[in-house]
């Protein structure tokens, strides 16, 4: 005789949602693999002229 039933989705929400669905955290920066390389150099070069960068502290520096 064949099965009637091959699945089932009983309490399977119930578990899903017991400890709340979550979405991946994000990472602070994110890759700059895989991206266009002339906007990456544009990017830099903005960066470096400007003058709201030098507003954020510098952490490297001692």
């Amino acid at each position: 005789m064949a099965k009637l039933k091959n699945h089932t989705s009983k309490n399977q929400n119930r578990k899903d949602h017991r400890n709340g669905i979550k979405k991946p955290k994000k990472s602070a920066y994110t890759s700059h693999k895989g991206m266009c390389p002339k906007y990456l150099r544009n990017l830099r070069r903005s960066r470096a002229n400007d003058p709201r960068q030098s507003l954020r502290p510098n952490l490297n520096k001692e």
